[in-house]
């Protein structure tokens, strides 16, 4: 999940190879990440002043920045309305409500006074309702036995035939087979949150990332921003090695590429890493992106080996080019909502995305044109039911996709304490038959 941030985000006496490669900061001066900072606090400051002129014009700004996300075209909908041209008001109101988005105080909010009349405005709110109707194409296979695990990532040992999961608040991987039977794998050698996890099942290895998030209670706070990469034994999940992620990081999200390189994306400081198999000189993790994201979640490998897709929960996906570190985004002609997605999973020129930071929460099928530039069309996979709560990542198994629904993530406060008068329940492993055509 964008664990709190944006970003929610006994050891088995074996010597730990620990390496600090110490990546450098963001490269670029001017970064993705400043530009929105800076627009958020050009915002605040016009909001204080009721300057409506400079409100739009940053409006405008942001959703070029982030590439016309549903919020953002909401936000600039509503800085239209403000200045009094309901024309492009409505025209904006609309895009959001095509990409299936839904606001349930968009009809009390004061700047949308002036519109409430309209007709226009009244099929809005119709839509609206319409795409918080519950869709449901997956079915339950297994459920998690402790409701307080907050499972986070997800991949599957074929060798096992079984589910391997990371926990959050427990600072684990547990190992989950299709019967129902749950067991602790390995914990988390340095006692942070676990997120990410990736099986190497040919070289035997599992990849996970143990994340101490800033501000959050259950790492501790002398290690708060701190983060490291851990490679385990498939066999007894033994710990092999631990990379120390850069300063202020939090390394949440993973993938594999064929050679077993392991790409890795930091998402509180906006860098996507890449650890090479030929690290024995201890180089350690290397940064292979210029600043264009603002919060990468989840790369998905693309079949050439030269391209990864990093879903960026402001921005939406970009495909990244590993040699030249350039990043080209994928377009949706403002008809799709790519903003929001945690778990994102390339399968057959097509993309299953897991978006918890989407109004509703939903987990989508996106298809893509032949060059995957492009979103030709969308397919919810499940959308708005009662029981998914907060998604977060899954695992293509051969033509099914499992995802986790109910993580929990939904019953923890910004600090990530319980709050009040909520109480967590089990999260569940979901299962969907992918259809590419």
């Amino acid at each position: 999940m964008l664990f709190l941030v944006l970003l929610a985000m006994g050891f088995v006496g074996f010597l730990l190879a620990e390496q600090s490669g110490q990546p450098s900061a963001d490269p670029s001066p001017d970064n993705a990440s400043s530009q929105f900072t800076r627009l958020e606090q050009s915002a605040q400051q016009a909001r204080e002043k009721h300057d409506t002129k400079a409100l739009l014009s940053i409006a405008q700004q942001m959703a070029e920045l982030v590439h016309h996300s549903g919020p953002s075209m909401e936000d600039l909908g509503l800085a239209y309305a403000r200045a009094g041209d309901k024309e492009h008001a409505l025209e904006m109101l609309r895009d959001f409500v095509a990409m299936g988005q839904v606001d349930v105080r968009l009809a009390t909010r004061p700047e949308v006074s002036n519109l409430k009349s309209t007709p226009e405005f009244e099929q809005l709110l119709k839509q609206m309702e319409q795409n918080q109707a519950p869709v449901q194409k997956a079915t339950t296979v297994a459920e998690f036995l402790d409701a307080g695990l907050l499972p986070e990532d997800v991949d599957y040992d074929a060798s096992a035939k079984s589910f391997l999961a990371t926990s959050v608040l427990q600072k684990k991987i547990v190992r989950l087979s299709a019967d129902g039977s749950q067991t602790n794998f390995a914990v988390a050698p340095t006692g942070w949150p676990m997120l990410a996890i990736k099986i190497d099942t040919k070289r035997g290895l599992v990849w996970a990332t143990e994340v101490a998030l800033d501000q959050f209670a259950a790492a501790p706070e002398k290690d708060w921003g701190r983060s490291a990469l851990i490679c385990y034994r498939l066999a007894d999940g033994r710990v092999l090695r631990r990379i120390e992620g850069p300063a202020h990081s939090a390394l949440g999200d993973m993938t594999l590429l064929a050679n077993g390189e392991v790409i890795v994306s930091d998402g509180a400081g906006g860098g996507v890493y890449r650890l090479r198999t030929d690290t024995t000189n201890g180089v350690g993790l290397e940064r292979i992106d210029r600043g264009d994201f603002i919060s990468p979640q989840t790369p998905a490998a693309l079949p050439d080996g030269q391209h990864v897709l990093v879903a960026d929960y402001a921005r939406g996906i970009g495909t990244l080019d590993l040699a030249t570190k350039q990043v080209r985004w994928v377009e949706t002609g403002w008809r799709h909502a790519l903003q929001g997605i945690d778990g994102l999973y390339f399968h057959a020129g097509t993309l299953i995305a897991v978006q918890n930071g989407n109004s509703p929460e939903r987990v989508v099928l996106f298809r893509l044109d032949p060059e995957f530039t492009r979103v030709v069309s969308e397919e919810l996979i499940e959308s708005a039911t009662p029981g998914l709560g907060d998604p977060t990542h899954g695992v293509i198994v051969g033509g099914e996709f499992y995802y986790i629904a109910n993580s929990g993530w939904d019953a923890l406060d910004d600090a990530g304490k319980l709050k009040p008068g909520v109480h967590m329940t089990r999260a569940r492993i979901m299962k969907t038959r992918l259809k590419t055509k």
